[in-house]
């Protein structure tokens, strides 16, 4: 009997719901899989090197969960999105005043945000690197207080989503809008269609 499972194309390792629904927009159909990875940054670990050796380990991760649940075997995809001030990794929040804290560094300047995105297949794992630069208006305390106060940055790299509150923020973007998101969609589409999947294959 054929079951869901050995029609989907690939394995998503994320629990990030957009991610979800922005890897549905390739065209390629995916079911999740856990995998856990110690997002710790190594010492002196630049934010490049940090970003893809995430997206790598999760996508390893990923493959590995795959096989011990005996899964029909099916590439991997993994992403992860770091924001970097200066030298500085901006991570998710510990709590609100971390959170204020980030808002209040990045309020009236620029910085970048790192999205790589690994693909672990039978040959090995392929890994993709997307930049972009977001421009932060000047923000005042109370519209942070407000803003930490609604939630949105607690679960958020650099504590502030584009696509939602956070966005009102961001006076100029340079790069993927997607890519801050969470999921570059071209880069994204680029990468699965090398491998015969998606819009792009």
């Amino acid at each position: 009997m054929t079951t869901q499972k050995d029609q989907i194309d690939l394995y998503l390792a994320s629990g990030s719901p957009r991610r979800k629904e922005l890897l549905a927009q390739t065209g390629v159909t995916f079911e999740r899989i856990a995998a856990p990875v110690d997002e710790t940054p190594l010492p002196g670990e630049k934010a490049r090197d940090y970003v893809l050796r995430l997206a790598h380990a999760k996508a390893e991760s990923g493959w590995q969960a795959m096989i011990a649940q005996s899964l029909p075997v099916r590439p991997v995809l993994a992403a992860d999105t770091t924001v970097v001030l200066g030298d500085a990794i901006l991570g998710k929040p510990e709590n609100a005043v971390d959170a204020t804290q980030m808002l209040r560094l990045l309020s009236g300047s620029s910085h970048e945000v790192l999205t790589s995105l690994g693909l672990r297949h039978a040959g090995g794992v392929e890994v993709v690197l997307s930049t972009s630069v977001v421009h932060f208006a000047q923000l005042t305390d109370a519209q942070i207080a407000d803003y930490v106060a609604s939630g949105e940055p607690m679960d958020k790299a650099g504590s502030y989503g584009i696509q939602g509150r956070g966005g009102l923020f961001v006076s100029r973007l340079e790069g993927s809008f997607t890519g801050v998101m969470g999921l570059p969609l071209h880069e994204t589409a680029v990468l699965l269609g090398k491998y015969g999947m998606g819009f792009l294959a």
